[in-house]
């Protein structure tokens, strides 16, 4: 089934290995990138594509709202939403705020609140999560301790506070069209994939599941990832990848079939309390 995508941070290093797997799926992409000075790189991954690209120039700093960001929607009409944008460290913590909590966020409730729209995966990472989970080490809690309230603190607090939106409302769109009788494979998915640290090595095999800290994730390896989750049938909620030596879409039908979720242990009321008091969570 052809798919209508937007790819919100088209010119990301993730977005431009993962933008012509998506066009070699016959699907269509339009590409959401900073200026039009990007427009040409971003062309050329097209070539000898069967799908369609198009390209929308729009700075996603500027999305401050839930309405700015149905605007685009509303523009694009996708079926499918996937955010890999990120400030990058640049502009500092205003910036990082700007981007990786308020405009991901902004985008995450437009997607959730559009019938048209039936999944939404965001590229966040593996230690982006509030408690320790006992499938963890200590060296492991120590790794993400140190990640999250040292090396990245400014976003780790986005990150993790646009992943539990996504949690909360994409859970509750699940159950309200699962009381309807909307079929299984047809209920919205809110996905949050979880790559390790990010390297440029080669696409290869993964390991996905309920994994620990530390562990490295190729870009090429991240970018098959998400193709796999948005084609694989009722993926949802966090999946956890790194590097490994499974094939990465046999890994991900049988982590859904298997039922297995990463946020298993994360406290949903808090979360559901975070969102509610979004200002506060910073």
């Amino acid at each position: 089934m052809s798919q209508n995508i937007l790819l919100i941070g088209g010119h990301g290093k993730v977005a431009q290995l993962l933008t012509p797997l998506l066009l070699a799926k016959s699907w269509t992409v339009t590409s959401m990138i900073r200026t039009s000075s990007q427009a040409p790189t971003i062309e050329d991954l097209a070539k000898n594509q069967p799908g369609k690209l198009h390209i929308l120039v729009s700075n996603v700093a500027d999305i401050k709202s839930e309405s700015d960001a149905k605007k685009i929607l509303d523009q694009v009409n996708p079926s499918w939403v996937i955010w890999s944008a990120g400030a990058g460290g640049k502009g500092g913590a205003e910036m990082t705020y700007a981007v990786d909590r308020d405009a991901a966020i902004a985008f995450t409730r437009a997607s959730v609140n559009s019938p048209s729209v039936r999944k939404f995966l965001t590229v966040s990472y593996l230690a982006s999560r509030r408690g320790r989970p006992s499938w963890w080490s200590d060296k492991d809690w120590e790794n993400a301790q140190k990640t999250n309230n040292e090396a990245l603190p400014t976003y780790y607090k986005a990150k993790i506070a646009a992943d539990e939106v996504l949690t909360v409302l994409a859970k509750e769109r699940y159950e309200e069209e699962e009381k309807k009788g909307v079929e299984p494979s047809e209920r919205f998915c809110g996905i949050s994939l979880r790559p390790g640290t990010l390297t440029d090595e080669k696409a290869g095999g993964v390991k996905v599941g309920k994994l620990g800290v530390g562990g490295k994730t190729s870009r090429a390896t991240t970018a098959e990832a998400v193709v796999a989750a948005l084609e694989t049938k009722c993926a949802k909620g966090w999946i956890d990848v790194i590097d490994g030596n499974e094939d990465v879409g046999e890994a991900l039908r049988k982590l859904t079939s298997d039922g297995v979720d990463a946020v298993d242990e994360e406290d949903l009321g808090k979360m559901k309390n975070n969102i509610a008091n979004i200002e506060f969570v910073i």
